[in-house]
């Protein structure tokens, strides 16, 4: 071969090789980023007992001073429960109840960042459920919550209001700081200091489509253009997590009688109940994807880039494409490196005390098992082995590391008997790579 054949040659190799390519010429592009990488193709590495993840801040729960001054004193026969602030800062959602309200029904206002009254969001016949979810997307411009339809505008209509338990007591009602009518004195009447004129109060939409069952609804970021995001009459849906880019939803919903059952069992036991449900993806179109048939207690987790979904079962994470026309999963089974490394992790355990133990003893140190060997190919018995548990919680802070933690968790209504043990943090880092060295 010729000096410029050979160069002809290896210019072809290398952009066979190297850099991106487009689609129609038949050659598959690098992958630059794990969005560009099927769930199904995800190549991984197990790396048990590290670090937790940072803390995030906690939000902050106090309640919007100008809006708690309104309803102070302008909305004496109504209890502001909590306020929600927009990312952006610019609107404060106002989560309220009326004297006379059912329990765990919830109003939603939206007020100005300077607390003036903007709209009334849910109609009269509506209530919220489940405060604690709702949502301001990421880019403020949808705020998104559970609602159904009103116990008391149910009965009005002649139907039986419905008898499906709260995950979670309502928040206790605090109207000492609402402001009580002062009468009015015979020579006030005609006073003829002149008064301030109110704005007038906004009415609250009617039309609004309201279903028996919870479902997930949104409106915009000034209060108006609500409608419900999902329309499956006899779900419950009672959680949803906003995708990072602010385009969809991960939502868990569960059936009637699957709630009603899971309610029974805990309550039985003096539990807390914790609901299992169905993982689906929303978007904002109203289109629904079920992701899995199986339930979990977990709640899913986006990737940051919003590209993928995780979900925990047991002893096994699952990974959904949350985009594209053809998107996959896959299933990543960790029950036999749980139990490896829960072995190991009792093993140290063991000897921490028995070290400790020789310290209070002053006598030498124990040695370490003698079985270790055995131990690197041999899968333990899971009864023998104190911290194996599943997994409890899921935290996807950048593309390519996600944590989950395992752990024993059982809380119950009578605080002093929630137990809470061997709670273990372990991540799973991801590569954009077809393969992976040997050996991870």
């Amino acid at each position: 071969m010729t000096a410029s054949g050979m160069l002809s040659f290896l210019i072809l190799v290398l952009a066979s090789c190297t850099g991106p390519t487009s689609e129609g010429d038949g050659r598959t592009a690098v992958p630059t980023s794990l969005s560009q990488v099927p769930a199904s193709r995800l190549t991984f590495r197990y790396e048990p007992d590290v670090p937790g993840p940072p803390d995030q801040p906690a939000p902050a729960d106090e309640r919007h001073a100008a809006v708690q001054a309104d309803f102070d004193q302008s909305r004496p026969q109504e209890a502001l429960d909590i306020t929600i602030t927009s990312p952006d800062r610019k609107h404060v959602l106002a989560v309220y109840h009326r004297v006379g309200d059912i329990s765990a029904e919830f109003r939603l206002d939206m007020y100005t960042s300077d607390g003036k009254l903007l709209r009334k969001i849910t109609p009269d016949t509506m209530a919220v459920h489940f405060p604690d979810t709702i949502r301001w997307a990421p880019d403020s411009s949808a705020v998104a919550f559970v609602a159904m339809l009103r116990a008391g505008g149910q009965e009005e209509a002649g139907e039986a209001a419905p008898t499906v338990p709260e995950v979670t007591a309502p928040p206790a009602v605090d109207n000492s700081n609402a402001a009580a009518t002062p009468p009015v004195e015979p020579d006030q009447v005609d006073s003829p200091t002149p008064t301030a004129t109110a704005s007038p109060t906004p009415a609250a939409p009617v039309g609004v489509l309201t279903f028996r069952t919870e479902q997930i609804y949104i409106a915009n970021a000034d209060g108006g253009g609500i409608k419900p995001l999902t329309q499956s009459e006899g779900k419950l849906y009672f959680y949803f997590e906003w995708s990072p880019d602010s385009r969809m939803l991960t939502a868990m919903a569960a059936t009637q009688p699957e709630w009603r059952a899971a309610f029974a069992q805990a309550e039985s036991k003096g539990e807390v109940f914790v609901p299992p449900g169905r993982l689906r993806i929303i978007e904002r179109s109203g289109r629904e994807r079920l992701l899995d048939d199986n339930v979990t207690q977990v709640h899913p987790v986006w990737s940051p880039d919003s590209s993928k979904l995780a979900a925990a079962f047991e002893y096994q994470i699952r990974i959904y494409d949350a985009v594209g026309n053809t998107p996959t999963q896959a299933a990543i089974p960790l029950r036999n490196q749980l139990l490896i490394s829960s072995q190991a992790y009792d093993q140290e355990l063991e000897r921490k005390a028995a070290a400790e133990n020789a310290v209070a003893a002053n006598d030498q140190p124990a040695q370490p098992p003698a079985n270790n060997a055995q131990a690197a190919t041999t899968l333990p018995d899971p009864s023998k082995l104190v911290s194996f548990s599943p997994i409890i919680d899921l935290e996807w802070r950048s593309d390519d590391i996600l944590y989950f933690q395992t752990g024993y968790v059982k809380e119950y209504k009578n605080a002093a008997d929630t137990r809470r043990s061997f709670l273990r943090w372990h991540r799973l880092v991801f590569a954009p790579q077809a393969t992976m060295p040997a050996g991870r």
